[in-house]
């Protein structure tokens, strides 16, 4: 199966029925797969937004093909990065609802917020954009 080099749309013969250019001969050359799909047949939009999953996001890190990708590095650090501000928030204001358990909404309402900006993070990298969030974004351009 040959894709176009022009457009990306699938291609049975040696033009393209989307824009009509010419691919040349079918399964050869770099035309016999899509644009930005690596070795692993993962695009880099969806190995960002996957990054926001912790562990996934370190494996991404460490697999070859990936920690090469600046954009799968930078989605990779950042959810790390939302994940340890997650996790020292999440310890302080448990210590705070402890000693005054009418902070127990507050707490709930942090988690749900993280929770939130981590699913918009995913959206956002499936959909090609770049979000930088305002304190760890900055640290994970530096890491990337």
């Amino acid at each position: 199966m040959a894709f176009c080099p022009n457009c990306g749309s699938q291609v049975d013969g040696n033009f393209c029925p989307k824009c009509g250019s010419s691919v040349g001969a079918v399964g050869t050359g770099p035309a016999s797969s899509p644009p930005g799909v690596g070795a692993s047949g993962i695009s880099d939009n969806v190995a960002g937004a996957l990054a926001y999953i912790p562990l996934i996001g370190i494996i991404f890190l460490l697999l070859e093909p990936y920690n090469r990708k600046k954009l799968v590095r930078f989605h990779a650090f950042q959810g790390l990065f939302l994940l340890a501000a997650a996790i020292v928030l999440n310890i302080v204001t448990s210590i705070l609802t402890s000693i005054i358990f009418s902070l127990w909404i507050f707490y709930s309402l942090i988690r749900l917020a993280f929770a939130v900006i981590g699913i918009y993070c995913m959206y956002k990298a499936y959909t090609g954009v770049k979000v930088v969030l305002p304190v760890i974004g900055p640290l994970a351009e530096k890491q990337a």
